[in-house]
């Protein structure tokens, strides 16, 4: 797992802009930190049956393969045949893949539906660290690998293309765009005060409050608590963002810690408490397979170890568990799922819902980022598991819904997804999972925005008017009017796939 790939390893991948343009994707896309897994056979099926869907259901409607997979029915059809593949695990009719009006029906059922999207991110103009989202630094070692490197764009990541993919190619209605510390800051994909100018930017285009901002924290550098000093008195932050790990790409990170630090943080947390800024929101999990051998000696930061302690001695605070604490990061398909069938857990996920038992507190979150959109590619079972556990012991008021776009590229399908997903009634049976409901029901409405609307004191009734009236909803509007808003969905991704066989 590197930030760049070795030359024997980009033998073995391609742009995912090669990909199936599907509105699913039917493989895993890796952004640069990792070797994404090859195609599975089930994911090959999935591929096969949208493909045959889309050019049975598209040629009735006079339109090829590419444009009727940038429609409602499209979505449908690529759901259906995830359903074909693994099971029914999401709640879709064939009928919706054959007919534009009930598709539509369906999409306008949840039209209105408050989506707060907790961990979004751009990079800013004069970032060079191209390894991060998957591309080399010379053009001659592309073309060495045969990759066309006129195919590949920062563009993809930067702020244009996340304002229409988040905004205009999705139903998300709020973000908050947010950062990572590295050792050596130039990795840093926006400064604090980056984000903070972002912020403002966006919110005065659309003429409202669209995004809210993360304020960066590295505790144990040296002067961190000064940047969180001048943090506070100038760009207050929406909440605070923390790596406990230290640097996220790096095995020799300098600078792990413990959130129950008491030398450490506490200071920390007395000084945000006073100021009334009480969202803090930690990266943890995301790790290789052999993490105890890549990641001697600091692993252990990656886990919920710390947690108990420090939510109970700080109730009053927010501790927001970046990807939900799920270790399995791209580890061989079916062994984290054939891992939990065995035990009923799943690593380091288990222990973070297991958190508000051992603290007797209620201010553990899990968000989703990630962790939800690779296991839903992977299978659908497994993320119907890993939300099942996150649930069952946090509580739906106590998940929080996060894509890690634009990095994936736009949200939609992962929205989507959530509201299609239903946890099969076996596994509700056997671990004691209560049912997801409907796709605009309570628990999914919690999940997807309210939780977060009500963390982030965003009061509904007075801002949402303003969301559904603001420029980039009168935008949205004037293509949906003009009869062209699916055009907006291009079904690219952006990154790196296994190489697919000629």
């Amino acid at each position: 797992m590197g930030t760049y790939f070795s030359e024997r390893e980009f033998a073995q991948v391609e742009p995912a802009e090669n990909a199936f343009r599907s509105p699913i994707p039917t493989q895993v896309i890796s952004n640069g930190e990792f070797n994404p897994p090859a195609q599975t056979a089930q994911q090959k099926q999935v591929e096969a049956r949208i493909k045959e869907l889309a050019d049975t259901y598209g040629a009735k409607l006079g339109m090829d393969r590419r444009r009727f997979l940038q429609t409602a029915s499209g979505m449908a059809a690529a759901f259906v045949a995830m359903n074909n593949v693994f099971g029914n695990v999401f709640d879709v009719s064939e009928a919706e893949a054959a007919d534009p009006m009930m598709a539509q029906a369906r999409a306008d059922g949840t039209k209105g539906q408050f989506i707060m999207d907790v961990q979004t991110h751009w990079v800013r103009d004069d970032y060079n660290q191209e390894g991060f989202v998957g591309f080399l630094k010379s053009v001659n070692q592309l073309e060495r690998s045969g990759l066309d490197p006129s195919k590949i764009s920062v563009y993809d990541v930067k702020f244009e293309n996340y304002v229409r993919q988040i905004f205009l190619n999705s139903d998300t209605s709020v973000t908050v765009l947010s950062g990572a510390p590295f050792d050596d800051t130039s990795w840093e994909f926006l400064t604090n005060q980056a984000i903070a100018d972002g912020v403002k930017m966006v919110n005065k285009t659309a003429g409202s409050t669209r995004i809210l901002g993360h304020a960066v924290v590295r505790p144990g550098q040296p002067g961190w608590m000064d940047e969180v000093d001048q943090a506070l008195a100038e760009r207050p932050p929406a909440s605070w963002k923390m790596y406990t790990i230290g640097d996220p790409l790096s095995a020799k990170t300098k600078y792990p810690f413990r959130l129950d630090d008491e030398k450490l943080m506490y200071g920390f947390y007395e000084k945000i408490d006073k100021a009334g800024i009480r969202n803090i929101c930690i990266h943890k999990g995301l790790m290789p397979s052999d993490y105890e051998e890549s990641w001697a000696g600091v692993w252990k930061y990656q886990t919920a170890w710390d947690l108990p302690k420090v939510a109970k001695d700080w109730p009053q605070l927010n501790f927001i568990i970046y990807h939900g604490c799920f270790r399995a990061f791209m580890d061989q398909p079916g062994a984290a799922l054939a891992e939990f069938e065995k035990t009923g857990d799943i690593k380091w996920a288990t222990e973070l819902s297991r958190v508000p038992e051992k603290s007797g507190t209620q201010n553990v979150y899990a968000e989703m980022g990630t962790s939800f959109a690779t296991t839903a590619v992977i299978d659908p079972r497994f993320a119907a598991a890993l939300l099942g556990t996150w649930i069952k012991g946090l509580g739906s008021s106590n998940v929080i819904w996060g894509t890690d776009s634009v990095f994936h590229g736009s949200p939609q399908w992962q929205i989507e997804a959530l509201r299609r997903l239903e946890i099969p009634a076996d596994m509700q049976r056997k671990y004691g999972f209560a049912p997801l409901g409907a796709a605009n029901g309570r628990v999914k409405n919690q999940i997807l925005g309210l939780n977060s609307a009500g963390m982030y004191n965003i009061n509904l009734r007075a801002s949402y008017p303003r969301f559904t009236e603001d420029k980039f909803a009168q935008i949205k509007e004037e293509y949906r009017t003009a009869g062209t808003l699916d055009t907006l969905r291009d079904n690219a991704a952006h990154g790196w796939i296994a190489r697919r066989p000629a």
